[in-house]
């Protein structure tokens, strides 16, 4: 053990990332690695922070985003994760890539999520990863490569319809490429149109990808309400197909009239579990977010405009009161609106909590960080299961809400040596106040940073401090499955 560190932790409350308990002690960090844990008493650094009453977890892992344009345009752009305490992001899902796929006109909904054409420039995952090491991201990036992106190319936008054994296999050797150049899995969105028309054998096909670069499999399942179990089934029957570890993305119980059915859901995918590997991911909210879909609108829905191209001064009102305002149906105000993005209010508090407690819980955003008016979740996700579910509802101890934010997430995706503190571990690391942490951003201020986070360090370095902001570093590292 060196008698001196680059930076030192003192007297904190360590959480390990692993759910075990909490306990006082020093980590020294050199270079970007933890080098020593325990009592450092006697040591120096260049850097000495006093942690007393103050608690240190591993950086946290953000299991869902739509960071793959974010995570290229500097600090600022991911002040929104670093003020969390969050280190690491998984880009690429719901179908949805940045990567291997160029756009010459604004691309289809859902895929302008991450941004106009403008942004589609990458024609393969080594372009992007080669962006990422010439113009690093403050945070770790680790990447799957969307089923839709390769759809819109294998199909010359014709995607309304299943692919032909031919375009399947373009799809199955772009995905083989991409995964050779430092992607780590594949991710479809079969809710929406771009995907929707894909058979379960159209996916299997695609997929089979993945059982050669030992990859993992990514989904927006098909359904998330009244088909939800046998969307639960078909994910797992592509995950056995291919011999490939299956993550649910945002489980939930959609529209209230399947309220209460996470009682069906977890026990179903308890006894996939039993022979296959498969968790999932959620986000500790009654409410989703993504494109306008004027034909999916229901009345006992309501529904926030977060965006609008052609009105971009509505962002933030309610669609009802807009279309009460213009004198038509909130489906032709909604037409008017597009493109447009909206927070949807279709979730039951109790089956969010249920979710949230099962112990194959990853936590992760599902922020959308270019919306003008985005859902709350972008900015307050990880702060509010620190805050609001484990202290202040009792909900699961500080432990396990810090297990469900790293150690358990950076296990799934396989993100060896990251989301705990250990010697050795990256120096991925978050200091918060366990007493006063919480998120402040709501549905009327969505932007508003967390309270309580003190200070992010990424690979070593200082990425955000409690009332200075984001620093200039830009230490993130695009992060491989089952590399180092």
């Amino acid at each position: 053990m060196p008698a001196h560190f680059d930076l030192l932790i003192r007297n904190a409350t360590i959480f390990d990332g692993l759910g075990s308990p909490r306990y006082q002690g020093d980590v020294g960090v050199s270079g970007d690695r933890i080098i020593a844990v325990g009592d450092l008493g006697a040591h120096t650094a260049d850097r000495d922070v006093d942690a007393d009453g103050l608690a240190l977890a591993p950086g946290f892992i953000d299991a869902h985003t739509h960071d793959d344009r974010a995570v290229l345009c500097g600090p600022e752009c991911m002040l929104c994760k670093m003020s969390q305490g969050v280190t690491t992001v998984v880009v690429g899902n719901c179908g949805i890539s940045l990567s291997p796929v160029r756009m010459k006109s604004r691309p289809v909904p859902p895929l302008d999520l991450v941004g106009d054409e403008r942004w589609w420039v990458f024609g393969s995952f080594g372009e992007y990863a080669e962006r990422l090491a010439r113009d690093p991201s403050p945070v770790n990036t680790y990447a799957l490569i969307g089923h839709m992106s390769l759809r819109v190319e294998a199909m010359n936008g014709d995607t309304q319809r299943a692919a032909s054994d031919k375009e399947a296999a373009q799809m199955q050797a772009r995905l083989a490429e991409a995964l050779a150049e430092g992607a780590s899995g594949f991710s479809t969105g079969l809710y929406y149109p771009p995907n929707m028309m894909a058979p379960t054998a159209e996916v299997i096909a695609v997929a089979e990808a993945l059982r050669k670069a030992r990859g993992i499999y990514v989904t927006h399942m098909r359904d998330e309400a009244a088909h939800v179990l046998q969307s639960i089934e078909e994910t797992l029957q592509i995950g056995r197909a291919v011999d490939a570890p299956v993550v649910i993305s945002h489980h939930k119980c959609s529209q209230p009239e399947n309220f209460g059915r996470s009682t069906e859901t977890l026990p179903l995918i308890e006894q996939g579990a039993r022979s296959q590997p498969v968790d999932f991911d959620v986000y500790p909210y009654a409410a989703g977010s993504t494109v306008m879909m004027p034909d999916r609108l229901r009345p006992d829905v309501p529904v926030q405009i977060t965006w609008s191209v052609p009105h971009p001064e509505l962002a933030g009102r309610m669609l009802r009161d807009v279309a009460a305002e213009w004198g038509m149906s909130e489906r032709e105000a909604a037409q008017k609106l597009l493109p447009a993005g909206a927070i949807s209010f279709q979730m039951d508090e109790a089956d969010v909590q249920r979710i949230l407690a099962h112990g194959r819980a990853m936590i992760g955003s599902d922020g959308l960080p270019h919306d003008a008016y985005p859902h709350p979740r972008l900015w307050g996700t990880f702060p509010r299961v620190l805050g609001h579910y484990a202290r202040d509802l009792g909900l699961f101890s500080l432990e396990e809400a810090v297990r469900k934010m790293t150690g358990h997430t950076a296990s799934v995706f396989g993100m060896v040596d990251r989301g705990v503190i250990r010697e050795g571990a990256y120096a991925d690391l978050v200091l918060f106040d366990p007493l006063t942490v919480r998120d402040v951003a709501t549905y009327d201020a969505p932007t508003r940073p967390a309270e309580g986070i003190r200070e992010t360090w990424i690979n070593g370095q200082s990425a955000y401090v409690f009332g200075f902001g984001a620093t200039p570093a830009r230490a993130g590292r695009l992060v491989t499955r089952n590399r180092p």
